[in-house]
């Protein structure tokens, strides 16, 4: 990675995590989002497709992540950004099992930096509040903006930038040594291809949880499964036929409903 490409993926992560100045709705459910960081990785790096091949399952894993209390478990933009930049520096030669394996492998050093500068964040804030308390018991509301903005956002961008930095050189840095898809040994690459393909089925097997309500929505499931696999159909063609089958379903539940209505 170049300095400017480390510099910009670097400044998402902390874009992608807070809550204010671009907003949650910008910053923390969307940049912070797997997917949508993926697209950005892919962009700066210039792989949007590799991007977007780990990114999916990525969303997938994390879709239930959540900071009960403010209780991080693992930083989302911290385990995304450094996953799929860790997987298109060092995926190449890899198939597309083993780019998401080895995506999964630094969204967990991602993540676990994340989660450790998220504390230590949280314990620099503390003193912020003594400094606000101090300026409304002097009635100095103009100058809250300090502490709630201007210092907040300076530790919390001391606490992503420049740790996401050094990951990052350090990760750009052992890429240089070699390649690394000749140096893994051939048993680690089987592992990354079948834990990868074991993450693509559990985020299925997740997103089936979320859709199928109703025991006939398996068949249905199975039917756009057996015309992609064994018809060979696009998803364009199986999104097709579905909505033609929606409608005639639609056009006789009414005359049936219609006919009843006369009768």
């Amino acid at each position: 990675m170049e300095i400017y490409q480390i510099i910009l993926i670097a400044l998402f992560v902390y874009l992608g995590s807070i809550g204010s100045i671009v907003g949650n709705t910008i910053g923390w459910y969307t940049l912070g989002r797997p997917l949508v960081a993926a697209l950005v990785v892919g962009v700066i790096l210039g792989d949007v497709q590799t991007a977007m091949i780990v990114g999916i399952p990525l969303q997938i894993m994390y879709m239930g992540n959540v900071t009960p209390g403010g209780a991080v478990a693992w930083d989302l933009s911290y385990a995304t950004y450094i996953g799929v930049s860790g997987a298109i520096v060092f995926g190449s030669g890899l198939d597309a099992a083993q780019v998401i394996g080895l995506a999964v492998v630094f969204a967990g050093i991602g993540g676990l930096v994340g989660q450790i500068m998220w504390n230590i964040s949280y314990a620099l804030n503390l003193p912020l509040n003594r400094v606000a308390q101090r300026y409304a018991a002097e009635g100095a509301t103009g100058k809250m903006f300090i502490p709630n903005v201007v210092m907040g956002q300076a530790i919390g961008f001391a606490c992503r930038f420049i740790p996401a930095i050094i990951v990052l050189t350090s990760m750009t840095a052992a890429s240089a040594q070699a390649d690394f898809a000749a140096i893994i040994p051939g048993w680690v690459t089987t592992v990354l291809g079948v834990f990868g393909g074991m993450m693509a089925s559990l985020g299925m097997g997740i997103i089936l949880s979320f859709l199928l309500k109703k025991k006939y929505h398996i068949v249905i499931f199975l039917a756009g499964f057996v015309l992609v696999t064994y018809f060979n159909l696009s998803t364009m063609a199986v999104a097709v036929v579905a909505i033609i089958t929606a409608i005639l379903y639609y056009v006789a539940n009414s005359s049936l409903d219609s006919r009843k209505g006369v009768a």
